[in-house]
């Protein structure tokens, strides 16, 4: 009997519950539709996604197997397949935002489609409170997800796959590589080695330095399945084990910090689940009419990174260069744009969306919505990041700052971080930052306010 796998967000063949499910059945055909309905997402992360798939290819006919590519609506394309192939089932890897869902259900009314387990650990539906409520704070929901977790069994990337021979596939479109992000699953797995075995020993102390290489840089390639979020998991909790039994305390906290921001995907994952509304407007929703004041050309300065304030705009401009930013950058630069400048958090969500090479709608909404102070157990609307002191505290000597913004690199760590209030100028820099801060909370705080009052 033969089957179509469906590949979406799982280009992977190490721990792909979706695969597996699909081999138990006998053939398998592997394949990825050109989505019209994706045409004009970021051109970045299309690129990456198609390097992604080539090197899926390659790794498919190492295996007696190919890829098939089609373009056109995943209803009709999959309905053709099965009327060439005699396909019996169609097995694809359940996906949670609005779009899929709906797109899923559509399918499932007409074609014969599984949709398996694979893109979180636990499904939106299971960890819920005990009246049977989604959670909307993270650290009961992640207690009750630790609760729940038994041991992960990763699945084996499969030695052979039998796929019907002269199947039609159309070319992949063209695409540029990222020197800094190859795609692929041999790229995501060496990282997650690579990161396993020494960085996440120090991950809580250095994951918030801008400066230093101390995160995992995995979130492009779980944002496209290319590793699973399963394994990264099964990584955490074995590392933090094997250090547990030979005394390496920084080890197990490193890998336990680690893990909690693994589980925030899946919080903000099951937050859009159960609350589709916050894709368009504040989840929060005494905070949904905020009068803000929406500048276009402070806009503009903040997405170029000519805002004056050198920890933004060097952190736009690695944004704008590589498709990536730290995550202690994106919340400065996300707070600077809606608390000190207050344009609309929406601005800088299609922003990074349209830059991001892990660019995910529930992710990115879920960080902006926090920072925004808008969303679900976010930080306090109140909270404003002062980001004069974020550079000097997670960017000490200023080495990040002299990395993305060229101009400055003359400046020593104690003159770098805010140089106007030295008295500095420096040619092709502005000579001070586009916003005074000294009006910003009184600004800031009235117009949340405002929309509190108008919420009564």
């Amino acid at each position: 009997m033969t089957s179509i796998w469906w590949i979406r967000r799982d280009l992977r063949l190490t721990d792909n519950p979706t695969l597996h499910a699909a081999l138990m059945v006998g053939d398998v055909i592997p394949v990825f539709i050109l989505d019209p309905a994706f045409s004009s997402q970021s051109p970045r992360r299309q690129s990456f996604l198609y390097e992604g798939l080539s090197s899926l290819h390659k790794n498919l006919q190492t295996r007696g197997s190919y890829l098939v590519i089609r373009t056109g609506k995943p209803a009709d394309v999959l309905r053709q397949l099965i009327q060439e192939t005699n396909a019996a089932t169609i097995f694809a890897e359940e996906d949670y935002t609005p779009y899929a869902r709906k797109r899923d259900a559509q399918i499932a009314s007409q074609l014969p489609l599984q949709l398996i387990l694979g893109q979180t650990v636990h499904h939106p539906e299971f960890v819920k409170k005990a009246d049977g409520k989604p959670y909307t704070i993270y650290t009961p929901y992640s207690k009750v997800w630790k609760s729940l977790l038994t041991v992960i069994h990763l699945l084996p990337a499969p030695e052979n796959i039998s796929t019907p021979e002269n199947i039609f596939s159309e070319p992949l479109p063209a695409y540029e590589t990222n020197p800094l992000f190859p795609a692929g699953e041999a790229e995501a797995q060496h990282r997650l080695t690579q990161f396993t075995n020494y960085p996440i020993t120090n991950y809580s102390d250095t994951r918030n330095r801008m400066d230093l290489d101390g995160t995992s840089s995995l979130s492009p390639y779980i944002r496209f399945g290319m590793v699973g979020l399963r394994q990264a998991v099964h990584a955490a909790k074995q590392t933090s084990e094997v250090s547990s039994e030979v005394s390496k305390n920084s080890e197990v906290l490193g890998s336990q910090v680690w893990l909690n921001e693994l589980i925030w995907r899946e919080f903000y994952i099951q937050i859009l689940y159960h609350f589709p509304h916050v894709a368009k407007t504040a989840f929060n929703k005494s905070l949904a009419n905020i009068p803000w004041r929406n500048d276009e050309s402070e806009f503009t300065a903040w997405k170029n990174g000519r805002t004056g304030m050198p920890i933004v705009d060097a952190a736009m401009r690695q944004l704008k260069e590589t498709g990536w930013m730290h995550n202690r950058a994106r919340m400065i630069v996300a707070s600077f744009l809606v608390k000190d400048l207050l344009i609309d958090w929406r601005w800088g969500e299609a922003w990074f969306m349209e830059n991001l090479l892990d660019g995910d709608p529930a992710i990115n909404n879920g960080g902006w919505q926090w920072t925004a102070g808008t969303g679900t157990d976010a930080a306090p609307y109140f909270r404003i990041f002062n980001p004069i002191l974020q550079s000097a505290k997670f960017d000490p000597n200023g080495d990040y700052i002299r990395k993305w913004v060229p101009e400055l690199r003359g400046l020593n760590s104690k003159e770098i971080h805010a140089p106007w209030e030295k008295g500095i100028k420096v040619d092709g820099y502005p000579e001070k930052p586009i916003v005074d801060r000294s009006i910003v909370k009184e600004r800031t705080m009235r117009a949340y306010q405002l929309s509190k009052e108008w919420a009564q």
